[in-house]
């Protein structure tokens, strides 16, 4: 079950250029119910920001890993390890560390909304959404920028 296997976090510093070893990959529990299945391997394919596409955007060819079982979600990109249970409450949610410093605590709800991974920063003005559009994943994360992501 996924509540059997411990919460992962950051590692000081971040985990460096190498995806850590797989978290959930022992666990068996169906995806629940509401669970949209992001689960796989995923590289930043093209950045919109204004309905524009930001041709050499930073953010072009960053690889996430979306790991999913039951309720919970682990997604590894950009040096964090965000672990969450998706039941909407802050108290399962992320309870890590931002990419920007590795050193900010982040404390996020996390939830399924018809399809949509939905996650809500405490304290920011801003939803983080992802979803599947086809054979590609939507990463839209508040008013700053939409990408799109292809699974490797």
């Amino acid at each position: 079950m996924a509540s059997d296997i411990p919460i992962a976090h950051t590692p000081p510093g971040g985990y460096g250029q190498d995806l850590p070893a797989p978290i959930l990959a022992s666990c068996a529990e169906p995806l629940s119910g509401e669970a949209v299945d992001l689960r796989g391997t995923w590289e930043v394919v093209l950045v919109e920001s204004n309905g524009e596409i930001v041709a050499g955007h930073p953010l072009l060819g960053n690889i996430q890993r979306i790991e999913q079982c039951g309720n919970r979600v682990v997604i590894c990109s950009s040096g964090v390890v965000h672990d969450m249970g998706a039941d909407g409450t802050l108290e399962n949610g992320v309870h890590d560390v931002q990419a920007a410093d590795f050193t900010t605590e982040i404390h996020v709800t996390a939830s399924f909304e018809e399809g949509v991974h939905v996650l809500r920063p405490e304290g920011m003005p801003i939803e983080v959404r992802r979803w599947l559009d086809g054979s590609e994943m939507v990463w839209e994360y508040g008013p700053m920028f939409t990408a799109r992501l292809k699974k490797l």
